[in-house]
């Protein structure tokens, strides 16, 4: 890595304002407008009828390439340390990136790791495609298996994570990664991980389950099917369990490379999940806000830099990054795991910043 290239290329960025869908069936109707980088600058935003978006993405947001170079990147963590953690999956590799400086192998091998996130006291939870299990690394660097088999059975190739403030992980197990004869379960489910290390199936119907988040307040999870091309939201019961699961959005434009994969969420419940030609950012209410275009396909993405408010994409052979004007939802850890703001605990400081955005 050490002649891996670390550059800044401004990009184009498209915003497409759409007037969504709650369910299947329902017409759409579609706005276009665009920002186009002339010269190595913005041009201003040229949209109509779009709510809140200019909270968002400022006028003279860019699109940074910050490196490139990998095979397939995914999984992408900012640690409170002050970089981004992301696994390349081909390569069998998490890699560090860190502002001007090059990028590092932080583990290798990885177990083809997937999706990253971190646990309450900041220890990396990965998904392993080849281990086929969700693994936790220790303070020491050991690597712990926390989960591989449900039943009896071996997983098929968790995929992404989210952990919530009780310390319950969630997490999608879709078969990418192995071969179909290596299939022990019959289905592709979604997840929960107890404090206590129980693991239960929450759902079992997804046809291609794969990324996935929660709601700032934490009432809500968010699921994307890839293979559907859509997000599924369901309502989080008090034992963490789920119920009334319906469709959230839907993500496809044939015209364009990229599926539904990785998802995450700002503090004004905002969704932001990878999609046909980027990023496409929702309403907590499920209207599409605009579409954010990246010159590659988006597998996934993670708010990070001290204030979260810069989003970094992987995109298949490069990182990229772009500078937003909301704060994102960051992972709880350390000190965030009991108290926060007035003696509140971090979901409720979330939950009343909310309700202020509301």
């Amino acid at each position: 890595m050490s002649n891996r290239k670390f550059w800044i290329v401004s990009s184009t960025i498209l915003l497409v304002a759409v007037v969504t869908i709650f369910a299947p069936g329902i017409t759409q109707e579609i706005n276009h407008g665009s920002i186009v980088c002339k010269n190595n600058c913005f041009q201003s935003i040229q949209v109509s009828s779009i709510e809140n978006l200019q909270e968002i993405i400022g006028k003279d947001a860019q699109i940074e390439k910050v490196a490139e170079g990998f095979k397939f990147i995914e999984g992408p963590v900012w640690h409170p340390k002050g970089f981004l953690l992301f696994s390349d999956i081909p390569e069998n590799t998490i890699y560090q990136w860190q502002p001007n400086q090059e990028v590092k192998i932080f583990r290798n091998p990885s177990g083809n790791a997937n999706g990253n996130t971190l646990d309450l006291e900041g220890r990396l939870i990965t998904g392993e495609h080849s281990n086929r299990r969700v693994s936790r690394t220790e303070k020491d660097g050991k690597i712990v298996t926390i989960v591989d088999e449900y039943n009896g059975k071996r997983l098929n190739s968790p995929n992404d994570l989210v952990v919530k403030s009780d310390g319950s992980i969630y997490f999608t197990d879709p078969p990418y990664g192995i071969k179909s004869e290596q299939e022990e379960l019959g289905f592709y489910g979604v997840y929960r991980i107890a404090p206590d290390g129980k693991l239960t199936l929450l759902i079992d119907d997804f046809v291609r389950p794969n990324g996935i988040a929660l709601s700032p307040d934490e009432t809500k999870l968010y699921v994307n099917d890839s293979e559907k091309g859509h997000i599924r939201i369901f309502d989080i019961k008090s034992d963490g369990t789920l119920e009334n699961g319906r469709i959230f959005a839907e993500l496809k434009d044939p015209n364009k490379r990229g599926v539904p994969d990785g998802m995450k969420v700002d503090l004004q419940g905002n969704i932001y999940s990878t999609g046909p030609g980027g990023v496409w950012v929702f309403s907590a209410s499920g209207k599409l806000l605009g579409i954010i275009a990246v010159p590659e396909k988006v597998a996934n993405l993670a708010w990070g830099n001290n204030d979260y408010k810069t989003l970094y994409l992987t995109a298949s052979k490069s990182l990229y990054r772009i500078n937003l004007k909301v704060t994102g939802v960051k992972p709880f850890h350390g000190s965030q795991k009991s108290v926060g703001a007035n003696g509140h605990s971090p979901v409720q400081v979330r939950f009343d910043r909310l309700k202020t955005l509301i």
